[in-house]
């Protein structure tokens, strides 16, 4: 099975797709955290995106897809795979669709997470994120903060905030993501897999009620 997570920054992708993987056990695959880790090791790769990631742009959709071709053929997801952060743009999904039907396979459901703006960047801007690689567990300093300041609850790893959750960056990588975002929904609503649901503190429905919802509606 192949999902795809849709949705600005700081809508909860990421943490549906974690529940995803724990109650299907299909892996988790994140460009953002691919990036982030060259980056970390300055590889070439990550010293091309690091000046896109730091400014909140998107990152060329050449890198992107030459980066997602390669991990798509790796063992571990040939049972199936969550891409968080691919596709962002129609083209990506195009693209998408062709390195998957070369393995007879396609996108069997788009989730689309939609929430208000100025909740995004309160919630991006507080977010903590643990530098564990292998742990990725993400707290929020208002809504979801750690026992301990600073520390992991769940690996005992420091937390950082990223380079690229400050407010002014949040405000570039929103106004990149709506410039995109409606061809690529549109074009997953016509293939008949998109599944949308509002993410948001004001009607009480957070990314664990969203997951809970997605994992009865494959299961039927």
């Amino acid at each position: 099975m192949v999902i795809i997570m849709l949705g600005a920054p700081g809508t909860g992708k990421g943490t549906v797709a974690g529940i995803l993987q724990e109650k299907l056990g299909i892996k988790q695959v994140s460009t953002g955290d691919i990036f982030r880790k060259a980056i970390k090791e300055k590889t070439p790769l990550g010293n091309e995106v690091a000046g896109y990631m730091e400014k909140g742009l998107l990152v060329p959709d050449e890198v992107v897809i030459k980066v997602v071709d390669e991990r798509l053929n790796q063992p571990d997801l040939e049972n199936g795979v969550i891409l968080d952060g691919f596709p962002r743009t129609k083209e990506q999904a195009i693209k998408l669709e062709k390195m998957l039907a070369k393995n007879n396979k396609k996108v069997d459901m788009a989730i689309n997470l939609i929430t208000p703006e100025e909740e995004i960047i309160e919630r991006i801007s507080n977010r903590r994120v643990c530098t564990n690689q292998e742990c990725k567990a993400v707290f929020n300093v208002t809504m979801n903060p750690p026992k301990q300041d600073g520390i992991c609850d769940k690996c005992g790893s420091a937390l950082i905030q990223r380079k690229d959750d400050t407010k002014e960056t949040i405000k570039n990588r929103l106004k990149a993501y709506y410039e995109t975002s409606e061809p690529i929904v549109e074009f997953y609503k016509e293939k008949n897999v998109l599944y949308s649901s509002e993410v948001s503190t004001k009607i009480n429905k957070l990314a664990e009620d969203v997951a809970k919802e997605v994992v009865e509606i494959i299961k039927k």
